[in-house]
């Protein structure tokens, strides 16, 4: 199976479970409702890598973890804020308002990320007989972001594949990989996710900027779908 293959029907009972990456954004809490819906039992791991909204973040990712009645794993990756190079751990970077025309990568890309995140979350799936991991990333990151591109997400289901037990069988699933925000999040509301527990800010913690490429993101999507987004802003800009 690819990266964003559909698996499971919703209608069906199994036993598979799946390891949900939780950032606590609405993007990941989406993705794992998703998981549930086609018949997966989410296994939500969450990590802190030094981000400037890491304790907002841990408690939206605990508390869908909760409302899902799923086990929460939470892992420390405080070597990505070591090695630095992101405004997102790195205090005297300033994280830049929201530019969505911009085609460069973002001073808010954490270097190789999600290979390290992807990892941890193998490692869980495989210690705890999981049969996949699910990602939420979309088209709308993989424009400014290198490790959130379907070809990525294809080359590391091979190191999956290579690097794991002969035994185990673990897919890489990205589902919306090429969705918009806005198509993530009409998804979300048709699955009733709740969002006011989701944060995506990258500046504060409370409230929300309003202003920031995550906010601002988030913001043009839930009016697209003429949903209020529940959470609370400094501003609430039109884009």
């Amino acid at each position: 199976m690819t990266a964003n293959d559909a698996t499971e029907n919703a209608d069906e009972s199994t036993d598979d479970r799946a390891v949900v990456l939780a950032s606590g954004g609405m993007d990941s809490a989406t993705a794992a409702y998703e998981a549930r819906e086609r018949g997966y039992q989410p296994v939500l791991l969450h990590t802190s890598y030094g981000q400037r909204t890491e304790d907002r973040e841990f408690a939206c990712a605990k508390e869908q973890a909760d409302l899902l009645d799923a086990p929460f794993l939470r892992v420390e990756t405080s070597h990505l804020a070591d090695v630095g190079g992101s405004s997102l751990t790195d205090e005297e970077m300033a994280v830049a308002d929201a530019d969505l025309d911009a085609d460069e990568v973002p001073d808010t890309y954490v270097p190789f990320r999600n290979a390290n995140l992807l990892s941890m979350a193998v490692s869980a799936a495989e210690a705890n007989d999981c049969d996949a991991v699910f990602v939420g990333a979309h088209s709308e990151d993989y424009s400014g972001y290198p490790d959130c591109r379907p070809a990525f997400f294809e080359a590391f289901q091979s190191v999956v594949d290579v690097g794991t037990r002969p035994d185990t069988d673990i897919d890489v699933v990205a589902p919306f990989v090429e969705w918009s925000k806005t198509d993530i999040a009409e998804r979300g509301v048709e699955l009733g996710v709740p969002y006011e527990h989701t944060w995506s800010c990258y500046r504060e913690e409370k409230p929300a900027c309003g202003t920031c490429d995550a906010c601002a993101y988030r913001l043009q999507a839930f009016r697209n779908v003429g949903v209020r987004d529940p959470i609370e802003y400094e501003e609430r800009p039109e884009y």
